[in-house]
């Protein structure tokens, strides 16, 4: 024992370097999706947008649904039609809803400039009353990075 380490402090040691390289290499190295890089940019500067490089634009028909009075529980689903006006490929990426009574639907796809599609809303109405006002918030390639659909509803009597 003078000389070293013990026989059960050399096991320790292999052990703890094994654990910590099969740690290393289950978190690292993996990819996320199938996204090309130079399809993410930003081109935001100081003095504003960058109108210069190749950009996609999400367009919709209209952000604002009405489906008018609904009855308690029922669910119902509308499709917000949009087209890429940009002249890159567009790539939505998320869609997030600001209650768990909405959900959305994307397509999951690239859009390739003036390509068309639609991100459908689906409201359930249980445990609602009242007017209602959700909102769902894509997020894409595209500048601004955000843009936000709307729905409203009437539920009960």
């Amino acid at each position: 024992m003078m000389y070293g380490l013990s026989v059960f402090d050399r096991f320790m040691k292999k052990v703890f370097l094994l654990v910590s390289v099969l740690l290393l290499a289950a978190c690292g190295g993996g990819q996320r999706g199938d996204l090309d890089v130079d399809l993410i940019g930003n081109p935001q500067s100081a003095a504003g947008y960058d109108t210069h490089g190749a950009m996609p634009v999400i367009t919709f028909d209209h952000d604002l649904h009405d489906f008018g009075r609904l009855s308690a529980g029922e669910s119902i689903s509308y499709s917000f039609h949009f087209r890429n006006t940009g002249s890159a490929d567009l790539i939505i990426t998320s869609a997030s809803a600001t209650c768990g009574c909405t959900v959305a639907s994307y397509p999951k796809e690239r859009i390739a400039p003036g390509g068309e599609g639609y991100v459908t809303v689906t409201f359930k109405s249980a445990g609602k009353a009242g007017q209602q006002y959700q909102e769902v918030t894509l997020m894409t390639n595209a500048q601004p990075a955000t843009t936000t659909l709307r729905i409203t509803a009437r539920v009960g009597a």
